[in-house]
């Protein structure tokens, strides 16, 4: 069985092995990647977020409602956060 944090599933590991060709240790690899992706803080999602969207040379404007879209479509969504909640994350 593989052991993924605090998450054992095997079944999962071996369909994403079977589906993709992967290898079982890659596979899991890549689970873990996704599992640890949803179970990122909404606060660390919105501050990374924001700043590889400022890299891309998008402004604040285009930014929270881009980043407000995302959150609504995450697996487990967190609350509707207001643009001014969004800012209050980022810069404090």
């Amino acid at each position: 069985m593989c052991k993924m944090g605090p998450v054992e599933d095997a079944d999962i590991v071996e369909q994403v092995a079977l589906s993709t060709g992967l290898s079982t240790a890659i596979a899991a690899r890549v689970v873990e990647d996704v599992l640890a992706f949803y179970r990122q803080p909404v606060e660390q999602y919105v501050r990374s977020r924001h700043a590889r969207l400022q890299a891309e040379g998008r402004k604040n404007p285009e930014i929270f409602p881009l980043v407000a879209a995302e959150l609504s479509r995450r697996l487990v969504a967190p609350p509707d956060l207001s643009e001014r909640q969004l800012r209050r994350i980022v810069y404090g």
